[in-house]
């Protein structure tokens, strides 16, 4: 994870339907799924590590293409070695695709075990910030760096109304 300011350089994207489209990656269809789907943006998160932006935020959409899916069940229940076979794949997903995805695999359980198979769970019932950040931060991979951009990601690029979201980024962000 690099600077936080990155994330304000960015404009807030939602098509016709409201839906976000965060221009994190430079492929539309990448941005679209994490619009469309809250574990690609958890995973994302778990990569945005020693690598650009826009590479981790791409990690989801190369994942559902060489697996044929993003079903965190899936990801989940595979066998590791088969799941880094995939991370490693040229290119590779993450510059480190052994632990990145172990840690994506960890991250994957977490959701289905504590919030139902979905990462929006984590705050689709309007939290204050800091729950939001303390359910996130059992995420593998998400330490307390990465709870302050998720709350800065869900307020400015996801709408999300989260009670103290803008206190609790990394940065000021304007109104």
């Amino acid at each position: 994870m690099g600077d936080p300011n990155k994330y304000l350089d960015i404009a807030p994207v939602f098509n016709e339907g409201g839906v976000p489209t965060p221009p994190f990656t430079g492929n539309d269809e990448a941005n679209r799924l994490l619009g469309l789907d809250s574990n690609a943006l958890l995973i994302g998160l778990v990569l945005d590590q020693q690598i650009t932006m826009e590479k981790a935020f791409s990690g989801p959409y190369e994942l559902q293409r060489r697996l044929g899916h993003l079903d965190v069940h899936k990801i989940a229940a595979m066998p590791q070695e088969d799941f880094l076979a995939v991370m490693r794949e040229s290119p590779a997903i993450h510059r480190y695709p052994k632990n990145m995805g172990k840690r994506v695999q960890d991250a994957c359980r977490v959701v289905v075990e504590d919030f139902g198979g979905a990462a929006e769970n984590i705050w689709k019932d309007q939290p204050d910030a800091a729950t939001v950040m303390k359910r996130i931060g059992t995420v593998p991979g998400i330490g307390p760096a990465k709870q302050k951009i998720a709350m800065l990601i869900l307020g400015r690029y996801y709408g999300q109304d989260i009670d103290g979201w803008r206190e609790a980024a990394p940065v000021t962000v304007p109104a």
